[in-house]
């Protein structure tokens, strides 16, 4: 195995680490708003949310892709691109329910573990390519690289 393959197992297998921490924050989150803090499960879901994707922004930052990106500016884009790309896969697993789930009448279980291997590998697509993505064009700019999909090594 070479060092591009090595480096490239390692990166989903912290993907992987920290997708699962970002689940506990996740629910732990969701635990403090509700039990501790008091709040409704519809707004403990919202704040929950987005205390793990900052988390997990932070972690794909630093440990998963490496981005090198600096300045305010740059980092802002990068996360907006971020939160972007995990609402449309939240969407994504909306409509996977929806459709099988609520129209089909799917075992909602096994069509939600279905829908979550689509939403991690989305995020990772998305994440890999796109958001950290060293080649990726800036937003509002056509860019050198068209498609946005080279590899970042």
């Amino acid at each position: 195995m070479d060092k591009k393959e090595l480096r490239k197992f390692k990166r989903i297998g912290a993907y992987l680490f920290f997708g699962v921490l970002s689940t506990v924050v996740n629910f732990g989150s969701y635990w403090v708003f509700t039990r501790v803090l008091g709040l409704g499960a519809v707004v403990a879901s919202v704040l929950s949310w987005v205390a793990a994707v900052l988390f997990a922004y932070a972690t794909n930052r630093t440990m998963v892709f490496e981005s090198s990106r600096k300045g305010f500016h740059e980092i802002v884009r990068e996360l907006v691109a971020f939160f972007g790309s995990r609402l449309a896969t939240g969407a994504v697993d909306w409509l996977i329910m929806y459709f099988f789930a609520e129209r089909l009448h799917f075992n909602d279980l096994y069509v939600k573990i279905v829908s979550n291997v689509v939403v991690v590998v989305l995020n990772y697509i998305l994440s890999r390519f796109f958001v950290f993505s060293k080649n990726a064009p800036e937003p509002g700019t056509a860019g050198d690289n068209v498609d946005g999909l080279k590899e970042t090594e």
